[in-house]
């Protein structure tokens, strides 16, 4: 799946990365390509954490 980023430069430090349609999915980097291998392994984590909740908060209906 692809998932949109955006990367801007941060005010006091290097680039801050997210992803807008991974809630709390932020990462940063000293250069472009820093903050998008991390953005790459926060986008990682993150949804792995989402599959794991997914799976046990199952609800009775």
């Amino acid at each position: 799946m692809i998932y949109r980023v955006v990367i801007e430069e941060g005010e006091d430090y290097g680039y801050v990365a997210h992803c807008p349609a991974i809630p709390g999915c932020h990462s940063q980097g000293k250069t472009v390509e820093e903050a998008i291998g991390n953005i790459k392994d926060a986008i990682r984590g993150c949804l792995s954490v989402l599959d794991k909740d997914l799976i046990t908060d199952k609800k009775e209906i």
